[in-house]
């Protein structure tokens, strides 16, 4: 297999982006920022567009979802959308709206776990905290902001092994009683709110801006600790947020990569890792909205989703030596050996024989390997932005992904010429007619 040595600065680019993204809000800022250093025009979705001139384009929603998308001089209705789909949400520790806490003068802050996390490795990180924070100003107009403590300001300790013998045969998270993360020594008279440390932390960050005080926020823990290429070799990438931001970070790159003449778009949604039952979820209008803006007639419209294509691409399992049982014989993805093709008879995964094909044909093209994941028999199946995607709108879709270890742990590991290798093939997806 020969793999072009590209991919060390592609993912130099990608461990940027993850170091710059600790929550959906920071992704979706980080790729306005290099959409607009591409060229890519900023829709709002209050505005009127109208009927929009051949270019660039991108709008998000909630801070926390984008589309990104190229308009050419075709009819949307004979060539339909090549499309990307990832998420930009990961497992991890949301604070909780009262979530002030002093044991034994101690500062602890209450969480509340998002998505499927593996819990274990949170303890004993160096953790910070980001999110996105609403604030009145000296005029009491309502704002808010990005903030990022950028850097370890809190730990999960674990109990020591002399005071839990079986802690290594069988240890359990009680989320509610083991989680709260230690932030600093108080005193007995010390009065601790959470909110005016937001305040002064808005002011360190911004020291211009107007802030009067805190309202609300939404904000995680993420690991302090920075992306890396690893292994003697430099075969992996090691990295919080491996699910999902790799696929957005290539589908980005893929896009601003692709041919202008033709109608591809990007959509990166968040709350994949609930359900994305919400308004920026997978689920919700977003992406329809846009279809719809774009092609609103209703007959054009149906006939550009039949033309369309969605790429699904969210992480697949890889098999790990040490837990090798866990999976498929015939159907265990490695890392580096390629982008995966997921497959499930009960339509976990949107793949189809029609799809899976087509697929296959763009890795071929590109002289790239491919693998295939079926779950076990036995054990149940995950599943994708995808079948919910090709569901509502009708539009044929394949779910493929980047083998991974890890998965929804704190830190995840993938091959090192994996994400560039699905980089070749999501830019070749984007430039054929």
């Amino acid at each position: 297999m020969t793999v072009d040595k590209s991919y060390i600065t592609f993912n130099q680019g990608l461990c940027d982006f993850l170091d710059k993204s600790p929550t959906p809000f920071h992704a979706v800022a980080s790729m306005c920022e290099r959409l607009e250093q591409q060229g890519f025009v900023r829709l709002n979705e209050l505005h009127t567009w109208g009927r929009l001139a051949t270019g660039r384009y991108y709008v998000t929603r909630n801070d926390s979802s984008i589309i990104a998308f190229t308009l050419a001089e075709t009819d949307l209705a004979e060539t339909g959308f090549h499309m990307v789909g990832a998420h930009t949400d990961s497992p991890c520790l949301h604070i909780k709206p009262q979530p002030e806490k002093t044991k034994h003068n101690l500062m602890q802050l209450g969480v509340e776990v998002y998505g499927g996390a593996l819990l274990n490795p949170w303890f004993d990180r160096d953790l910070s905290m980001a999110g996105r924070v609403h604030y009145i100003d000296s005029k009491q107009q309502l704002q808010h902001v990005l903030i990022d403590f950028n850097k370890a300001i809190a730990t999960i300790p674990s109990l020591a092994i002399h005071l839990d013998r079986q802690a290594n045969k069988e240890r359990t998270v009680n989320a509610q009683q083991h989680l709260p993360p230690i932030l600093m020594q108080v005193t007995d008279d010390d009065t601790i709110d959470f909110r005016e440390l937001l305040v002064q932390q808005v002011k360190t960050q911004y020291p211009s801006l107007d802030i009067d005080k805190v309202l609300d926020y939404e904000l995680c823990l993420y690991d302090a600790q920075k992306a890396a290429i690893t292994g003697l070799n430099d075969d992996f990438i090691s990295s919080a947020r491996l699910d999902n931001l790799l696929s957005c970070y290539v589908g980005l790159e893929s896009l601003i990569n692709s041919d202008t003449t033709k109608a591809n778009l990007l959509i990166c949604s968040d709350h994949e890792e609930v359900g994305s039952v919400s308004t920026s979820g997978a689920q919700g209008s977003f992406l329809e909205s846009v279809l719809l803006r774009l092609c609103p007639e209703i007959e054009p419209y149906h006939r550009m989703l039949q033309a369309s294509m969605l790429i699904s691409t969210d992480n697949a399992h890889a098999i790990h030596p040490n837990y090798s049982d866990k999976h498929d014989a015939e159907h265990s993805p490695k890392l580096n050996y390629g982008p995966v093709i997921k497959t499930n008879a009960n339509q976990r995964y949107a793949t189809n024989s029609e799809t899976s094909a087509y697929f296959r044909q763009l890795c071929h093209q590109q002289d790239v390997p491919v693998q295939d994941f079926v779950v076990r028999t036995d054990m149940g199946c995950g599943s994708t932005i995808g079948p919910m995607t090709s569901s509502a709108l009708g539009v044929k879709t394949i779910d493929i992904g980047v083998p991974t270890f890890a998965m929804h742990s704190i830190r995840e590991l993938a091959g090192s010429k994996d994400a560039y290798m699905l980089n070749n093939v999501l830019t070749q997806f984007f430039n054929q007619s």
